[in-house]
């Protein structure tokens, strides 16, 4: 399948602006990069919606990082490890674990403040970690204080510039070298910003399934902007969908965090039975995907369409102090936590895959990073251990930003240059008849995000994923005719870019691992699958061209 390199045409720019570096993005990522890279250069932050609208906001369980004596970070790698399914980078694992205590000193040192008991930092367990090692805010709001403390410092950021409400379209490249964005403005003016680097960290692809703890902003944006100019991108078939998402009439999707099993919640049938211990040694602390599919298996035995989530045998003062989000919000909908087993189902949660980066966060273009959802570091390997993503994101964010100062920076594109790329994205606009309407967009998203669940989540096979990727390729002939400036049209684009990365992938990994189960291959086959599968557009035909890089040893 042809997929065009730019999506949005350049023939109406009317302002051209200049930056030291971009970040795209304003979850922890976003936000913790742009205030690092501001002690030495001049950020620009452009985020589609407010600064407070991200992933981030709604991370309910913590951040892991190794605080605690009865701790250390060769414990917290092994368990990233195990939980990854073989597919990590274990030199990523060990600049996580080693490199994640100093990023929380520096979380607290930004005025994000974290939940004390007896004076020290409260620690929780959550599944597949082996000691209690992740620290928590108002009980389970840590996203919603980490964002509200981040987002606070970088508006009183001097050297900081936001743009809310602007979407951006297209990345800017020339002789393998990222130069800059395009960019929507509220106005739905065209603006184009030119910077030495930039930074994506756009959150993950949650909106490709129709049931997902992701807000509507998690729409795969900036993988697709990297996939359309180039970048490799690596590990797009694992994606975790979290085991314990409430299902009842009236209610939304949300999330009710693992830490609650931490603390001791069990999962139930709806005969009332204990079940993990059938399917883990671990039971109901066993890693996300294990979780995720016994429950299936658990309803595809009784018809049901959910399970029950029992913490009925903890004290009222506890459930209240520990969850009061949780507690809050299931309470509005006629559920008490404290009297009543609470019906959850899994939704979709995290893309482990993402932009191929290395260590210092670099792509595979020049001047172009990725950080936190978006990238694939090889932290998370083929499933993410609960609570690494918020540590991900501060660790490798501190990294992105030492290396770019450190670096000699590049020079602006030159204006002649510019023109040059300028018509390359304006070129071969066709006639705009017969463009699919807003609405008519709208019904598509709804219907590839029905045909994803239904054919590409928790369990694949060849035949179901051929039938979404028909869908998507429908998709893809009646949208990529035509140049697009409406941000409506341009997610629904990056949406279908974003299955057609997890289909593909799912295709080609004939194996099950970690958040990856096919019921045709159901067997973890590393004689041939330990290794990962990059997926990269051909700049020439526009084709995707798949390679393939083996797992490096620890």
């Amino acid at each position: 399948m042809r997929i065009p390199r730019y999506i949005s045409s350049l023939d109406q720019v009317h302002q051209v602006i200049q930056t030291d570096t971009i970040v795209v993005g304003a979850g922890i990522a976003g936000l913790y990069t742009a205030l690092q890279l501001s002690q030495k250069a001049e950020v620009i932050l452009v985020t589609k919606k407010s600064l407070i609208d991200s992933n981030t906001r709604w991370a309910q369980g913590g951040i892991a990082a190794v605080t605690s004596e009865m701790d250390s970070p060769e414990l917290h790698k092994q368990d990233t490890l195990m939980a990854g399914a073989g597919l990590c980078d274990p030199a990523a694992v060990d600049i996580l674990a080693h490199e994640g205590p100093d990023g929380v000193k520096n979380l607290i040192y930004y005025g994000v403040h974290f939940d004390e008991e007896d004076g020290q930092i409260a620690l929780t367990r959550e599944g597949a970690h082996s000691r209690h090692r992740v620290l928590h805010a108002q009980g389970d709001a840590t996203g919603a204080e980490i964002v509200r403390g981040l987002s606070e410092l970088v508006r009183k950021t001097k050297n900081i510039t936001i743009l809310e409400d602007h979407f951006v379209t297209d990345l800017l490249t020339k002789d393998e070298q990222c130069h800059g964005i395009t960019v929507l403005k509220p106005n739905q003016k065209k603006m184009l910003i030119q910077a030495k680097s930039v930074i994506l960290s756009t959150g993950g692809t949650g909106q490709l399934y129709r049931y997902t703890t992701n807000p509507d902003i998690a729409t795969g944006d900036g993988i697709a902007l990297a996939y359309r100019a180039g970048a490799n991108i690596q590990d797009m078939e694992f994606i975790q969908f979290h085991p314990t998402v409430l299902f009842y009439p009236g209610a939304p999707r949300f999330l009710i965090s693992e830490a609650v099993r931490g603390e001791g919640a069990i999962l139930r049938n709806t005969n009332g039975e204990p079940f993990m211990h059938k399917y883990h040694s671990l039971g109901d602390l066993a890693p996300r995907d294990v979780v995720s599919r016994a429950i299936v298996s658990e309803l595809q035995q009784s018809g049901n369409q959910y399970v029950y989530l029992d913490f009925t045998h903890e004290s009222e003062e506890k459930i209240r102090h520990r969850f009061p989000t949780i507690y809050k919000t299931c309470l509005e909908y006629g559920l008490n936590l404290v009297m009543d087993w609470i019906p959850v189902a899994p939704a979709a949660h995290y893309t482990m895959g993402g932009v191929k980066t290395n260590t210092h966060g670099e792509t595979s273009i020049n001047g172009l990073y990725a950080c936190g959802e978006v990238a694939c570091t090889g932290v998370h390997g083929a499933n993410r251990l609960a609570s690494n993503s918020l540590s991900e994101a501060i660790v490798f964010g501190k990294r992105i930003a030492d290396h770019i100062l450190a670096q000699r920076l590049t020079q602006r594109l030159r204006s002649k240059d510019l023109l040059q790329v300028m018509e390359l994205a304006g070129e071969n606009q066709p006639e705009e008849t017969n463009r699919p309407s807003l609405e008519d967009i709208q019904e598509k998203r709804i219907s590839l995000q029905k045909k994803m669940l239904q054919h590409a989540s928790l369990t694949r096979n060849e035949g179901s994923l051929h039938k979404v990727e028909e869908a998507i390729i429908k998709g893809m002939d009646r949208v990529f005719p035509y140049v697009w400036n409406q941000k409506e049209a341009i997610e629904y684009i990056n949406l279908l870019i974003c299955s057609y990365l997890v289909v593909q992938a799912s295709l080609l990994r004939t194996e099950s691992r970690g958040g990856h189960f096919r019921t045709d291959y159901p067997l973890v086959n590393d004689e041939e699958w330990k290794k990962h599968i990059i997926l990269t557009r051909d700049a020439q035909s526009g084709e995707m061209k798949e390679s393939y890089v083996d797992v490096k040893s620890s």
